[in-house]
């Protein structure tokens, strides 16, 4: 049911993007009585290879970078990061009350509900991991404009650029922002330790690592209480990639 909005916020940035943004070009859009389709060039490339291959790694990683300075500062408005993912980033807060015996209306898959199955270490550091999270409203301002999503399926390497596709989270952050979120789908599919990438990155060279923290604590707290709820209708492997985002966090 969420998916026409979805698709309107993508026709906004699509259309603004500047045509030297390495994205597809927008074509136009078709919203009649509650039905929405958006059409694009045809780009002649293909998803990088899973596991990660490191030199298609080393080329989508370039290409973040590039993608950061080109979009520094932001060519066109768009929300910050909190106000896009505020609300969504309150995984650990949720996970912490549930554990305390509140927010009943949150029950999640399984017997005792998403925070079940917890290991012991967050069990024991859910209040502290909420605080660690709420930080990333500030932590992740910036005057980039980021796309917000970043993952191998939102990736096309042609043969002369890399180009990313789905843009309806685009927002104001850090020009660090971009690489951080998609770090655990590296790892989680075969790339290098975040700790190695986020090193080498050249726009995460001057970032703060407490601002880095709390956006990676807010990532972590999503991932992990929305991959213990119930499947969203029309997608049914959504919650089995958060999880397997979130592996050290449970039991």
């Amino acid at each position: 049911p969420d998916s026409p909005g979805i698709f309107r916020a993508e026709a906004r940035f699509a259309a603004a993007l500047p045509p030297e943004v390495p994205a597809p070009g927008f074509l136009g859009c078709v919203d009649d009585r509650g039905w929405v389709a958006l059409l694009f060039e045809d780009v002649d490339g293909t998803m990088p290879a899973q596991p990660w291959q490191p030199a298609e790694l080393d080329r989508v990683l370039a290409a973040i970078a590039d993608l950061a300075a080109v979009l520094t500062p932001a060519p066109v408005e768009a929300p910050t990061a909190a106000g896009v993912h505020g609300p969504s980033f309150r995984g650990f807060r949720l996970l912490a009350g549930l554990a305390a015996g509140g927010a009943p209306q949150a029950a999640g898959n399984g017997a005792g509900g998403p925070a079940a199955g917890l290991d012991r270490w967050t069990r024991e550091h859910l209040g502290a991991l909420a605080d660690l999270a709420a930080g990333q409203q500030q932590a992740a301002a910036g005057g980039t404009l980021a796309h917000g999503d970043i993952r191998s399926d939102n990736i096309l390497l042609a043969r002369d650029r890399v180009v990313f596709v789905d843009w309806p989270w685009a927002c104001l952050a850090a020009p660090w922002f971009d690489l951080v979120m998609m770090l655990p789908s590296i790892t989680m599919q075969g790339g290098p330790p975040p700790e190695q990438i986020l090193a080498a990155h050249p726009p995460a060279a001057g970032a703060d690592r407490g601002a880095v923290t709390a956006v990676l604590a807010a990532l972590t707290g999503f991932m992990l209480y929305h991959s213990r709820q119930p499947a969203p209708p029309g997608l049914p492997t959504v919650r089995a990639f958060q999880a397997s985002a979130t592996f050290p966090c449970a039991a």
